[in-house]
């Protein structure tokens, strides 16, 4: 269930449109209007709406829409009580009215008529009606199991006049331009591409903008009016979503990393060798001899033997089967960790290789 609120000045144009004839209409309830016909009726409302003559627009007009789902259960005395509801809820009470239903759509509507002016020449507040119809729609529909319809996207644009052609046609475009986006000025630049144009609007003399309004066929929309998503400020948050999302693709995915173990033989060997090709350029796993020589090598380290010049390694030369000699590191008689000795016979082979 929906509702489509519209004033106007005209009491003679909205009972012709109402009952016309064309569109099947059916008359469900009135009250304070001579139904004779449509003269009679336009009559009763403008004798009224002067005792206030400072309401510029006395008219009120009020479509209400159903589901086509729902259609088997909405005979004319459901419809025409679940509009006295809806009528109630809004506050339009005490003054003149009349409803009719249409049958030129395919989904069932009604057509509330109603005069701005009370029964006592008080005006009927329109403050906030559209908010306060939107939620009044919904708990109707839920009070009474109608089909809650999904949204502006099941709206079938090839119905609708203009305005409404254009404005569903904006929201099919700020719906994916917004998505994508990361700034404003990608966003107006594919905006003009499609013929929409965007204008901000600055809180008084300064820079600040509290609003923007896409204008699309001669026709302007404010942000909020097109839907509330698109009002300036959830269209700059989403934005600035986008580019964070932006920023999080760019950022290299972190790799789990194990606990680090205890290398085996084997990966021992290809250090001492130069694994990854450092040395001996070719990266070959080690043969016998190669494991060999780091076994004496462990052992001597294990023994941390000393001598009057320093410790002495053996280490494996990984270009050769054979020893390539005996190292003295004088320096390093305090060096605790193998691979430290590792690190500086790499260093010393570079060295020595120029």
């Amino acid at each position: 269930m929906m509702a489509k609120i519209v004033h106007g000045s005209n009491f003679k144009g909205v009972v012709d449109y109402i009952l016309d004839k064309d569109k099947g209409v059916q008359k469900l309830i009135s009250d304070g209007l001579f139904m004779e016909n449509k003269d009679t009726i336009a009559m009763s409302f403008n004798i009224q709406s002067q005792m206030n003559g400072k309401v510029a627009k006395p008219v009120g007009h009020i479509a209400l829409s159903f589901s086509k789902e729902d259609e088997p259960r909405l005979t004319n005395h459901v419809m025409a009580h679940i509009a006295l509801e809806y009528m109630e809820r809004m506050g339009i009470r005490d003054t003149q009215f009349f409803i009719a239903r249409h049958f030129d759509k395919e989904h069932p509507h009604v057509h509330i008529a109603f005069n701005r002016i009370g029964n006592d020449g008080k005006t009927i507040s329109d403050r906030n009606e559209r908010l306060r119809s939107t939620r009044i729609c919904k708990e109707l529909t839920l009070k009474y199991g109608l089909h809650m319809a999904g949204g502006k996207e099941n709206v079938k644009r090839n119905r609708l006049k203009e305005p409404d052609r254009t404005k569903y046609r904006l929201y099919d475009i700020l719906k994916t331009e917004v998505g994508r986006c990361g700034n404003w000025n990608v966003l107006v630049a594919n905006l003009n591409r499609q013929g929409v144009e965007a204008r901000f609007k600055h809180k008084g003399q300064t820079n600040e903008v509290q609003g923007v309004v896409f204008t699309m066929n001669g026709y302007h929309f404010n942000g909020s009016k097109v839907d509330r998503r698109f009002s300036y400020s959830k269209i700059d948050a989403a934005l600035q979503c986008n580019r964070k999302k932006e920023r999080m693709n760019l950022i290299p995915k972190a790799y789990p990393t194990d606990t680090p173990s205890a290398p085996s033989d084997t990966a021992r060997c290809e250090l001492f060798s130069g694994s990854l090709g450092l040395l001996n350029g070719n990266g070959s796993p080690c043969n016998a001899a190669d494991a060999e020589a780091y076994q004496e090598m462990a052992e001597i380290l294990r023994r941390k033997k000393k001598t009057e010049t320093g410790n002495e390694v053996i280490i494996c030369n990984p270009s050769s089967n054979d020893f390539v000699g005996r190292y003295c590191f004088c320096l390093f008689d305090k060096i605790k960790c193998s691979y430290t000795c590792i690190v500086f016979y790499i260093l010393t082979e570079i060295f020595l290789s120029f």
